[in-house]
């Protein structure tokens, strides 16, 4: 469809913001690495919440939304909500951690927390690995979507798509690093939000649907709506709420969603300030990100169900549409064809700056580990911060093309984020653990991550291909975290601790809960290695912190749902129970933030 002169003003005006931004950000990036990739550590904790949920706000995010909703229903978000437990324990037990490490990429804690051959070797090929295969599958899947928004609303071709998409954010990421990132970040992400609430309210008051009331009474729309699954049906209740909760958010590595923190969320948190703007940073996150922004996505997705009730009738509207792309995460950008000129452009804007704000981070985070934690590591430790900032470029503009070409193999956003819970699953424990027990070592890294891939491989592409009954999505996760969660602690206890110089100085300088470091601590104590008390610290305090803060967002977004619906008995309990909750963490806070 074309867009109106006005639709390409809100556009074209995106752009010239972005690149401004780029060019401004420009003049202090280019100083050292330390600028290029953590903005020189003063970043304020707002502008780095902000751009921790422009991140994770991707041109894919609504598109994945729309496909768990036209699956499983409203409930069928649970496979990410249960993230909300990684992210606050993130906020208020590993934030001040790592902050206090003070490393340039949590890669370079591996040789902070482990020692020797192995920890260098950890640290290389997780750089390479996570940097750049991995990253490449993430930005792959967000361009995916950046090709479906394009052909339903601007007609063009999938590599049109991506050429126009990528070249404006590889401009101002090249130009002004994570500095520039973040400043743009933050005025895209107001577009997007803006863009999205509004779209939403557009879209329910079309004649085809009628209303708020008609939406959530229509035939097609009832038996979506219910915020738990249906505790009857257990093929809905195990996979959908309780392996999430109860399995998935800690034993899966998800990038923004890291057991123990880490990714781009870990690179904000080391921008910051100091401790205190880490941990605000991380809280606004989480409560924006879960509590935010789901119910526009939501509200759209539902609707589509009455204009597309399935996908014979997405492709009726779309013939020109490749087929392999026809999918129900392909409902939220038919929906927005909906709407008229000068509100499409700013939700086509809006689009655009999700998927600049998300590229943009994982291009600089990627770019990261491979000058920090491979080129300076092991192939020119001598670089000057002149060649590394250029290095930090180069890389920049390889990853962006690499990602672009592998975007036309992947069919739907739900299928990219199975396959990246499936190569993550079982990892998530070590973590959590690496902080709190001295018993981990690197090879329970490396088993770790080689056994959930194999597995991975095994679950997601030979078991098919070999003509085998499927496994249901559940039961592979299950698989995943069951296997290689024993195979990384049999490999752990066989295999030597890590040494005890490298572990005292670790415990001494990052000073984490001390229960599970007991025989580090005698053996620092008897050789004067320890310059910190090792009292018994905040962590009851901040485990007490985190449930009352999961429980803070879960009633505020449950309590939105309840006003929409009209249901306003749970909808004034609710929001009574968020309101309770947000007391407790604001009254605690200089006791959160004290030293310990």
């Amino acid at each position: 469809m074309a867009l109106s002169n006005l639709d390409w003003l809100f556009v074209i005006g995106f752009f010239v913001l972005s690149l401004v931004i780029g060019i401004y950000a420009s003049k202090k990036s280019g100083k050292s690495s330390t600028e290029f990739f953590l903005g020189g550590r003063n970043m304020p904790w707002w502008l780095l919440g902000v751009s921790m949920v422009a991140t994770t706000f991707s041109a894919d995010t609504p598109n994945l939304v729309t496909d768990i909703v036209r699956k499983n229903g409203v409930s069928g978000n649970w496979v990410w909500w249960a993230f909300l437990l990684t992210g606050m324990l993130t906020v208020f037990v590993y934030a001040r951690l790592w902050r206090r490490s003070n490393v340039v990429t949590d890669l370079e804690f591996y040789e902070l927390r482990y020692g020797g051959k192995m920890a260098a070797f950890l640290r290389g090929f997780r750089a390479i690995y996570l940097g750049v295969f991995f990253n490449i599958l993430i930005m792959a899947s967000v361009s995916l979507a950046a090709i479906k928004i394009g052909s339903v609303l601007l007609g063009l071709a999938p590599w049109q798509t991506i050429v126009i998409a990528s070249v404006i954010t590889v401009t101002y990421s090249v130009m002004g690093g994570l500095r520039g990132v973040i400043l743009t970040d933050f005025f895209q992400f107001i577009m997007a939000m803006i863009g999205a609430v509004w779209a939403a309210m557009v879209i329910i008051n079309l004649p085809e649907i009628n209303g708020l009331d008609n939406l959530l009474t229509h035939e097609n729309v009832t038996g979506k709506l219910s915020l738990l699954p249906d505790f009857n049906d257990t093929t809905q209740l195990i996979p959908l709420l309780i392996l999430p909760l109860a399995v998935q958010w800690w034993s899966v590595w998800y990038p923004g969603a890291e057991p123990g923190g880490g990714g781009y969320v870990a690179q904000r948190m080391l921008a910051a300030k100091n401790e205190k703007h880490a941990v605000g940073a991380t809280l606004l996150f989480n409560v924006a990100h879960y509590a935010l922004r789901p119910w526009p996505w939501i509200l759209i997705a539902l609707a589509s169900l009455i204009m597309f009730p399935d996908l014979a009738s997405l492709q009726a509207a779309f013939p020109n549409v490749e087929a392999n792309v026809i999918n129900d995460d392909l409902a939220y950008s038919a929906m927005l064809t909906y709407l008229p000129a000068g509100l499409l452009g700013l939700v086509v804007a809006s689009l655009i700056a999700a998927y600049m704000s998300t590229i943009s981070s994982h291009l600089n985070w990627g770019a990261s580990y491979v000058v920090n934690d491979f080129y300076k590591r092991f192939v020119k430790p001598e670089a000057t911060e002149k060649e590394l900032v250029s290095m930090g470029r180069y890389a920049t503009v390889a990853l962006m093309i690499v990602s672009a070409l592998f975007a036309l193999l992947l069919s739907n956003a739900l299928q990219a984020f199975n396959i990246l819970l499936q190569i993550g699953a079982g990892t998530g424990l070590i973590f959590i653990l690496r902080w709190f027990w001295w018993r981990i070592n690197a090879w329970s890294e490396i088993s770790g991550m080689i056994i959930s891939f194999i597995l991975a491989v095994y679950l997601e592409v030979l078991h098919p291909m070999f003509g085998f009954e499927p496994i249901p999505q559940h039961v592979k996760l299950l698989l995943g975290v069951g296997l290689t969660t024993a195979g990384w602690l049999i490999v752990t206890m066989m295999t030597q601790p890590e040494n005890n110089e490298v572990l005292a100085n670790f415990y001494n300088k990052i000073r984490p809960a001390p229960g599970g470091w007991k025989p580090v601590i005698g053996y620092a104590t008897e050789r004067k290695i320890l310059t910190t008390d090792t009292n018994k610290g905040q962590l009851p305090l901040q485990i007490l912190s985190m449930v009352i803060a999961c429980l803070m967002v879960y009633s505020a977004l449950f309590a939105t749902g309840y006003w929409i619906y009209g249901n306003t008995t749970p909808a004034i309990i609710l929001t009574l129970v968020s309101i309770g909750g947000a007391f407790f963490i604001f009254s605690q806070w200089k006791n959160l933030m004290r030293d310990e």
